[in-house]
């Protein structure tokens, strides 16, 4: 059985030409009496992963370091679009405090947990694989059940988001025939691009990301001199609690998203975390100086700003050729946003096959490309079902599944410290278990907060949406037990 990565293996090295030799012990240092921290292996080497039914052994559609950062960043960001209900609902003071802040008690936790996790366990399937392997298939099914339908489901805002910014350029994409058209066209579209593979998908995000950032650069640039810190302190009249909330989460969540392509990366110990320290870093920058560019350059009130207003605000302090260029920008960023996200729920579903939670076909392969087509056909058919819901319904929907399933992939982080303190890490977050919890609390505050103010129509949707998944989890039991379907055993022994 060909592993994919064995407790205590070289790092950066193929585990399988290791396979048949003895592990070396880690060094034994003061805080050995830790063992969440450190721990001499002293027995054979043990594979937690399945063994992989249809991943790509093949170089030459591997991910890369930078590919794999315009994937992160679009995953999460994709620019400064759709920040601006931030500014409405609370006022400028407030959204540059929240974007400044945010990132430390929210961004860098998620990242850490997602380093550590995707460089141990670089599986297809990522966060699916961790709960499977932390409390078992059920939670792993559940996880996947939160983490897939929150991430369609945001999905379905980009193509709403992309016809609101085209249709300040052309106005007839912005409601009617003209808007059903407009976004049907571009989840078929994107979907056909999907299937080439993740290379030309990354380096394809690289090319978006440059372009849908230029313009806030020279945004920024050009306001400086402009910039009067007074503007910041304007108060909103009618502050929305809800919207502010909800639109920092989305606009700063899904850091865990790429895991589920770990399988893809080239050299995940080392990849992954340095690509998601810059898409960090990248991310925060996109938000807080255009913010404060935009906020600080102008007079618009803050009910001026509601989504697509970063084009107005360009057009105030440099003229039209920049508004005119943001609103491009925000297209390109749109599309951006949408093949990540899209990428990320296929390969997922591969790694549920993987672990025999989905039928076999889940994982196969398209020729020649080697993308998942099962995955990526089944997530375009939904994210194109949900795309003609309103904006706010689809954000605080997104938010409230993917609440639940963070939840469940930060106790699944703690446990696997305790379950399988030996685990080779390449990375590993430097933190004793009460640190670690200290850590995965703070966020998880905050999850709680993000579920407590949604409205009932969220929560009947979020409800609905788990007893649907849970019962689709003993249906697949069901199938799997009388063989009316091929499914992986998902055994990682």
């Amino acid at each position: 059985m060909t592993k994919e990565i064995q407790l205590g293996s070289p790092p950066d090295q193929s585990p399988s030409r290791y396979a048949s030799k003895s592990p070396k012990p880690m060094a034994s240092t003061s805080d050995d009496t830790d063992p969440t921290l450190y721990l001499p292996l002293t027995k054979p080497p043990k594979s937690i992963l399945p063994t992989p039914i249809a991943v790509s052994h093949t170089g030459t559609n591997k991910l890369t370091l930078v590919p794999l950062i315009f994937l992160i960043f679009f995953e999460v960001a994709g620019g400064p679009y759709g920040a601006e209900p931030a500014v409405s609902s609370a006022g400028p003071l407030y959204a540059l405090i929240g974007f400044l802040v945010f990132p430390f008690i929210w961004s860098i936790p998620e990242s850490l947990v997602t380093a550590e996790l995707s460089s141990a366990l670089p599986g297809n399937g990522g966060f699916v694989v961790w709960a499977d392997r932390a409390f078992g298939p059920f939670f792993g099914w559940l996880m996947g059940t939160w983490k897939y339908l929150s991430g369609v489901i945001n999905c379905a805002a980009f193509p709403a988001l992309f016809a609101d910014y085209l249709s300040r350029v052309y106005s007839p994409v912005g409601s009617g025939s003209g808007y059903y058209i407009t976004v049907t066209v571009m989840n078929i579209v994107l979907s056909i691009l999907n299937f080439t593979g993740l290379s030309i998908v990354g380096w394809f995000a690289v090319v978006l990301g440059v372009l849908s950032l230029s313009p806030f650069v020279l945004m920024t640039g050009i306001a400086i001199p402009k910039i009067k810190p007074s503007r910041w302190l304007t108060k909103a009249e009618n502050k929305d609690w809800r919207l502010f909330f909800n639109t920092l989460f989305w606009n700063l969540n899904f850091w865990d998203s790429a895991s589920t392509m770990a399988g893809e990366v080239d050299k995940p110990g080392k990849t992954f975390p340095r690509a998601l320290v810059v898409a960090v870093i990248m991310t925060s920058l996109g938000y807080i100086l255009p913010l404060m560019a935009g906020t600080g350059a102008t007079n618009a009130s803050p009910d001026a700003w509601g989504n697509g207003f970063f084009a107005d605000a360009a057009g105030m302090i440099a003229g039209k050729w920049l508004k005119y260029w943001i609103e491009v920008g925000a297209v390109l960023s749109s599309v951006g946003l949408y093949e990540a996200q899209l990428s990320s729920g296929a390969f997922q579903l591969v790694g549920m096959a993987d672990l025999g939670l989905l039928p076999k076909f889940f994982a196969h392969r398209a020729p020649f490309f080697e993308t998942p087509w099962v995955g990526i056909l089944l997530s375009t058919l939904i994210t194109m079902g949900l795309s003609f819901l309103s904006f706010e319904t689809i954000v605080a929907s997104a938010n409230f599944l993917y609440s639940l399933g963070m939840i469940l992939e930060f106790g699944s982080f703690i446990w696997l410290r305790v379950k399988h303190p030996d685990l080779f890490r390449p990375y590993r977050v430097p933190l004793r278990l009460p640190g670690l919890v200290i850590m995965c609390l703070v966020p998880s505050a905050f999850l709680i907060l993000v579920m407590a103010i949604a409205t009932w129509k969220v929560f009947v949707i979020s409800v609905g949406f788990t007893a649907a998944g849970i019962a689709v989890y003993f249906i697949m039991r069901l199938c799997k037990a009388k063989g009316c379907l091929k499914f992986s055993t998902g055994d990682s022994s």
